[in-house]
């Protein structure tokens, strides 16, 4: 009987074996896959690409790299037509200055966000920087097709524009946005864009910082926090978009810091620049609440550092803080007793750790409304109003 039983057994194997290789041989594709409703044909896994012989960076190229743009611009730019160096002095004398113009043509990229084909046309984010001052703009697709633009609304203190086309009866494809406020530190970072003339360069790279303030970098007239990344950004590139691996657009590439040994690129995030966009389709401009004061950060070590010294004429408080080191004359901050040495310590009901804070609460107030800021001069502390003004462009 139990050797029956044992050849029973031993069978029941054979045929269950049997069996799961030819479900092998009949489902090579994972089965999961199968059971959440994905197929190759709507969305092709690692293995379709590798099949292919294409890594996921040409699939995200393919994906958007047709709504990406060069924009071609000319500004006319007064001078002199003759090198003041050659002339001699008495001749410059006697002819005064010699103004003269001549037309400057620079070159960037851009992501087209949308279309209406009821109205022929196109919108196309690009930086402010690219298209200031312009007299003329053309903007050129990845199939070779130029269309005429004309900027629709520009915002210099987050470097966002919007490139309006006629497009006529022709088709054009629109980027998909993704959400930069999903990013992680490491994250793969594609750039697109036209660095030094090169249309439709390609560079790799990961997201290497986020929320990095545009103020660290010494641009004190901007307000932004960027995404940080290792993919090569050059000029040329500023404009076009930083795209995740699926192909979705997570920034508008906006500058690069070159150094020993590699450049850092910089990229506006997306949720930004959506927001942005909204704005400047409907208004043309953005309004910018402005205290006049710049600001440097101050914490109770570089206060400890700083009192330390004997031949130090100011005492700092030691405490965290956003350290007036500038009050613009005639601004808001002045007219309200700000002075420099002075430290804001809170905004509003919130507490001031560090300038970007307080650049973020002033950007959140409303012009002509009062903020209050909490400040400590010496060892005095007080409340005091300053109202904001729309920032002088």
């Amino acid at each position: 009987m139990a050797r029956l039983l044992l050849r029973r057994w031993a069978s029941a194997l054979a045929t269950a074996a049997t069996l799961a290789l030819a479900l092998t041989l009949a489902f090579p594709q994972p089965l999961p896959a199968q059971a959440h409703g994905l197929t190759t044909a709507e969305t092709p896994g690692p293995a379709t690409t590798q099949a292919h012989g294409h890594s996921f960076v040409a699939m995200a190229v393919q994906q958007v790299a047709p709504a990406v743009v060069r924009i071609d611009t000319e500004r006319r730019v007064r001078g002199s037509g003759l090198n003041p160096m050659l002339l001699d002095p008495l001749l410059q004398d006697a002819l005064g200055d010699l103004p003269s113009t001549h037309q400057q043509h620079s070159q960037g990229s851009g992501v087209v966000i949308a279309t209406n084909p009821e109205n022929n046309h196109a919108l196309v984010l690009t930086n402010a920087h690219v298209v200031d001052g312009v007299d003329s703009v053309e903007v050129t697709l990845s199939d070779g097709r130029s269309f005429t633009g004309a900027v629709s609304g520009s915002d210099s203190v987050t470097d966002l524009a919007l490139v309006a086309l006629r497009t006529g009866d022709s088709a054009i494809q629109v980027a998909q946005l993704g959400d930069s406020a999903s990013l992680e530190v490491g994250d793969w970072a594609i750039a697109l864009g036209n660095p030094y003339g090169l249309d439709s360069t390609v560079t790799l790279g990961i997201i290497s910082n986020l929320h990095r303030s545009i103020a660290s970098l010494g641009f004190v007239d901007k307000r932004l926090e960027l995404i940080q990344t290792d993919a090569a950004i050059n000029p040329g590139n500023s404009g076009g978009p930083l795209v995740n691996a699926a192909g979705e657009v997570i920034g508008i590439n906006t500058l690069v810091r070159s150094g020993p040994g590699a450049g850092l690129g910089f990229a506006i995030p997306i949720n930004l620049a959506r927001q942005v966009a909204v704005l400047l389709e409907s208004q043309g401009e953005i309004t910018h609440p402005y205290l006049g004061i710049q600001m440097v950060q101050l914490t109770r070590r570089r206060a400890r550092s700083h009192n330390a010294d004997p031949n130090t004429l100011l005492k700092l408080p030691e405490r965290d803080g956003a350290l007036v080191q500038n009050v613009v004359e005639a601004s808001p901050a002045e007219r309200a007793g700000l002075r420099r040495g002075d430290l804001v310590v809170g905004a509003g009901h919130q507490t001031v750790h560090e300038p970007e804070e307080l650049l973020a609460l002033v950007e959140a107030s409303q012009v002509g409304q009062p903020l209050e800021l909490h400040i400590q001069r010496g060892e005095q502390e007080f409340q005091l109003e300053v109202t904001p003004e729309a920032m002088p462009r």
